[in-house]
């Protein structure tokens, strides 16, 4: 108990250490790019200082200085209006052909004033000239960079909780493996001497219509248990006509279940072949029609229907249940999740196993409708 509290513990510290160190990185990227966007006023203030001196110089190195001053911004793009809007210069725009397309000039005019507020050049106190300057390309990636970094930030985190989740899913399917494994060991020695009984009780000449019966339950508690000792391996797929499969399901359930169950079926009467695990796909079934009549608590109607398509066979199981909300078409199939006061909540998520890792086919809820029942549909591939 106490470790698992240091742990929690130890996993919020770096959760915060985290978060400071990226706000400090944030912030200090923030706190440089105002920085930077500050100086490069600053220098086109000088700019347009120096086109006032060079309007009024008279000396040659007065001229030579300030033109060099003039010459000197190499990156910032501007673009220099007359008092009356005219066009008198740019720099650092490319290519400058397109300045002469007066809709383009304009738009890229608004959007410099959008970025930083535009400078008047005045001589003598008259407004010479207006310079409209953007921000520089260094500083639109500098711009960009905190984002860039948070993403970054969140691909790493992403990668970390996918590695952390593949994990833990990893470790649960050791679990339940280990488990389904030592419980198809347990049943198997009892199941072994209830075998050896039945064959005494044979010699016996007990009535033969009882020693079918118990006969079928045995057989039946050996589908179980190879049943989960297939859990953890990879099951043996055979080609097998799934109306078949789905029929002896089918009976096999409905001869066992409430008679306040009215239960249906329509299926082809030709076979239909698909690369199966009949115990595997039966047990599926069995999963399946189980939920439906649970759903319906124990009285209503559920069917079973078999359609076939040109690459697909479908089996519908319907029942007139209490129904589903959407919101929980996929969460059904998550591990641990029941409605149920008594449950494990791994039925519909072994169903889901079943069908699409082992068959490659699909599983999913079709149609649901509150207060009035589910559908629930497999498709699996035609050979």
């Amino acid at each position: 108990m106490t470790f698992k509290m240091n742990r929690n513990i130890l996993r919020w510290l770096i959760i915060l250490a985290s978060f400071i160190i990226i706000s400090l990185i944030l912030w200090n990227t923030y706190t440089f790019f105002q920085h930077f966007k500050a100086e490069e006023r600053t220098k086109m203030q000088n700019w347009s200082f120096a086109q006032q001196n060079l309007i009024g110089s008279k000396s040659n190195d007065e001229i030579e200085v300030t033109s060099r001053i003039l010459q000197s911004n190499s990156s910032t793009p501007m673009i220099l209006l007359g008092p009356d809007g005219s066009f008198i210069n740019s720099n650092n725009i490319y290519p400058e052909e397109q300045l002469k397309d007066s809709i383009y000039m304009n738009r890229l005019i608004q959007k410099f004033k959008n970025e930083n507020n535009p400078i008047e050049v005045r001589v003598d106190g008259n407004l010479f000239s207006t310079i409209y300057y953007g921000n520089s390309p260094l500083l639109n990636k500098l711009k960009y960079y905190p984002l860039a970094l948070l993403l970054i930030i969140l691909l790493f985190g992403a990668v970390v909780y996918f590695f952390y989740r593949s994990s833990k899913i990893a470790t649960q399917n050791k679990l339940w493996t280990g488990m389904a494994k030592e419980t198809a060991h347990q049943i198997g020695t009892p199941l072994s001497s209830l075998v050896g009984w039945t064959e005494i009780l044979k010699s016996e000449h007990v009535n033969p219509s009882y020693l079918l019966e118990i006969e079928k339950d045995i057989n039946r508690l050996q589908t179980i248990t190879d049943r989960f000792s297939k859990i953890g391996s990879v099951p043996t797929l055979q080609k097998a006509d799934i109306v078949e499969a789905t029929v002896d399901s089918y009976e096999y359930l409905k001869a066992r279940s409430s008679n306040l169950i009215q239960f249906e079926i329509s299926a082809p009467e030709h076979p239909i072949y698909v690369d199966l695990n009949t115990q595997l796909y039966s047990w599926t079934i069995e999963n399946l029609v189980k939920n439906a009549i649970d759903a319906m608590k124990g009285k209503g109607k559920l069917k079973v229907a078999i359609f076939q398509t040109e690459k697909y066979v479908k089996i519908h199981i319907e029942d007139t249940g209490k129904g589903l909300s959407k919101n929980l078409y996929q969460r059904i199939f998550e591990p641990g999740y029941t409605s149920k006061k008594r449950g494990w909540g791994l039925g519909l998520s072994l169903a889901k196993r079943i069908i699409e890792d082992y068959h490659n086919g699909r599983i999913k809820v079709l149609q649901s409708e509150i207060g009035k029942g589910t559908t629930m549909q497999i498709s699996l591939k035609i050979v």
